[in-house]
């Protein structure tokens, strides 16, 4: 060891002791002598001692101030936790009561704010603790001029020249909801879900319909040609009980009884509702791996607001649904689902509010029906690259015991798939839609190869600015049903999606798309959408209108949305489309050839608390 070195303890401990001498006034050395014990263990003279808070004697003060006392502070929220001890200042430390901090700077925020701290709204406990309360209000109006192929009353027409089968095809909707819904939970939901969380959601509806033609809206036609109505759904009562955690970042098990909303996918092709079910789900590996087991037997509906209505005995409709979900497969930032869905139908006979039948369905056979099939399914979303991507597949499997035209008993075998692809170019997304649903081949064979869904809601190609997607056509002079479904992209031939069967025995569907959205400033979106669209076989419509060669052009569907959000949020929305069909082959030789285009025109504005 080098002798400077060896030496410097006895060095340092001289220096310290020769400047305490002679830079401190004699009448304060001896108060002060027992800093050199602490300077010494400073430069490594003396070794330090352990610290003992049990045996320490001296408090902690200022030096050259006396020890003073903390002061006491006045509890005033008794609930909150206790300040830090002034031994651990700048620790992590809980903070007393950190939902009110902002109430204490002196920031105060009316109820009716949902923007800025809002007990109402859940950003506050109401109990001061972890018990939140969420209250949401919704008004949402649309007015829809449109024009729909219409048949003309079998019993007389009030309009002179018409005298065929078709009738004026103008009408006006008016649609006018208000929804009320409350949210209670209790727990910390900053990094883990609530303990426990009950939901109850009201819907009420008024509607208001004018056609040209009667027996359009009621099948009394003294009522003429309009129609108001009201309806009052419950469209969501639900419990979800929090049953555990099953590691440090807080995957869990939930479950959930009562009316609730479910989507199978991620765009709503096969079953997408509020139904009263049970439902386990959960995730696991940081969220990575998510699944649901759920049950539900599906609720009457009214017909004309398409609320759940409670008042009447449940459907003999049961979906048992199975899916998981993985995220980052097989590419990072995509997720692909896996789905199994069973579902076993064996309604009865049912009317409608306007005096129409439901069940069965009035074409073919019309005798009540019993089906069990099975759907299997692959849906994926997300992105590889720059590319936006979805797909969706899905395969149906089953036996029904008779029928749309034959007895005693067919086999049920149809596909689907649909994609669509999106690229952004700064303020641009352009986007490709491609969709295919089987056809039934044979009318008559005991094979059913046309593809339907259980509820299908389609956000996909347009969604409800497509005229296609969003109005009921109907298949006039080869019964009561519809050649698609209001919210609907299949062709499917049903009485109604709200109250019908599905129907297995369709023409199926061919859609291609391209469209674009615009983002013209963050305030304000155009959206067009060009779609062509056929029939895949039109076996079904020729055998129910006994009417050979049916083309299977339906025709180009154009349309333009325009969407403004003034304050930037979801909380005031405002919304003007137009959409236009021109029909094919196939749609001329089903109507009149009078009409070389149909068209729809929605304005809506959604208002959200």
């Amino acid at each position: 060891m080098n002798a400077h070195l060896r030496h410097r303890p006895a060095i340092a401990a001289a220096l310290i002791c020769g400047l305490a001498a002679l830079s401190t006034p004699p009448q304060i050395r001896a108060q002060d002598a027992s800093a050199v014990p602490h300077l010494l263990e400073l430069f490594g003279v003396l070794p330090a001692p352990t610290y003992d808070p049990s045996q320490s004697e001296i408090p902690r003060r200022r030096p050259g101030h006396p020890y003073e006392a903390p002061p006491e502070f006045k509890v005033v929220n008794p609930n909150g936790i206790p300040p830090a001890p002034v031994d651990q200042a700048g620790a992590f430390i809980p903070v007393p009561d950190r939902w009110r901090i902002m109430e204490s700077l002196g920031f105060k925020f009316p109820w009716y704010d949902p923007y800025n701290q809002n007990m109402y709204k859940g950003d506050k406990p109401i109990d001061g603790k972890d018990h939140f309360l969420v209250l949401t209000g919704i008004s949402d109006t649309f007015i829809e001029p449109r024009s729909v192929p219409t048949p003309v009353a079998p019993q007389n027409t009030g309009n002179p020249g018409e005298q065929g089968v078709f009738g004026g095809i103008n009408q006006l909707l008016l649609v006018q909801n208000f929804i009320a819904s409350v949210d209670y939970y209790e727990g910390d939901t900053t990094f883990k879900p609530p303990n426990i969380e009950y939901k109850a959601t009201l819907a009420f509806n008024y509607n208001r319909i004018n056609t040209r033609e009667t027996r359009a809206v009621n099948i009394d036609p003294r009522l003429g040609t309009d129609r108001d109505d009201g309806f009052i759904g419950v469209q969501e009562l639900w419990v979800d009980k929090h049953l555990r955690d099953v590691s440090s970042r807080y995957d869990f098990d939930s479950l959930r009884i009562g009316i609730q909303p479910f989507s199978t996918d991620f765009r709503g092709f096969l079953f997408q509702d509020s139904q009263p079910g049970i439902r386990l789900f959960g995730n696991r590996d940081n969220n990575r791996w998510q699944y649901n087991f759920a049950y539900f037997r599906r609720l009457e509906k009214d017909l004309n607001s398409g609320l759940n209505d409670v008042t009447k005995t449940p459907r003999h409709d049961d979906i048992l649904v199975a899916n998981l979900y993985r995220q980052d497969w097989p590419w990072l930032g995509y997720t692909s689902q896996a789905t199994i869905v069973y579902n076993h139908n064996s309604d009865g006979t049912i009317y409608d509010s306007n005096g129409f039948i439901q069940r069965p369905a009035a074409i073919g056979l019309q005798l009540p029906r019993k089906y069990d099939v099975t759907y299997l399914g692959y849906n994926g979303d997300g992105h590889i690259g720059r590319v936006n991507l979805t797909v969706s597949a899905y395969g149906a499997f089953g036996h029904q015991d008779h029928g749309v035209f034959v007895e005693p008993s067919t086999s049920i075998r149809a596909g689907f798939l649909a994609a669509e692809a999106s690229m952004d170019f700064d303020w641009i997304r352009a986007r490709l839609s491609a969709a295919y649903a089987s056809g039934d081949k044979n009318a008559h064979d005991r094979r059913s190869s046309g593809f339907d869904a259980i509820n299908e809601n389609p956000i996909f190609a347009g969604a409800d600015t497509s005229y296609w997607i969003s109005q009921a056509v109907p298949l006039i002079g080869g019964g009561g049903v519809a050649l698609s479904q209001p919210n609907g992209m299949l062709a499917d031939l049903r009485s109604s999606s709200a109250l019908g069967q599905s129907n297995f025995d369709n023409p199926g569907l061919r859609l291609l798309g391209i469209g674009a959205d615009f983002d013209i400033t963050p305030q304000s979106r155009v959206t067009g959408n060009l779609n062509e669209l056929w029939f895949d076989n039109t076996a079904t419509l020729e055998a129910l209108r006994q009417q050979a060669n049916i083309g299977r052009s339906i025709g180009t569907d154009v349309s333009v949305a325009w969407t403004w959000r003034p304050y930037f949020t979801q909380n005031v929305i405002v919304r003007l489309s137009g959409a236009a069909l021109r029909p094919g082959s196939g749609f001329k030789s089903l109507f009149s050839s009078d009409h070389s285009l149909y068209y729809s025109v929605l304005a809506n504005v959604i208002l959200t608390y």
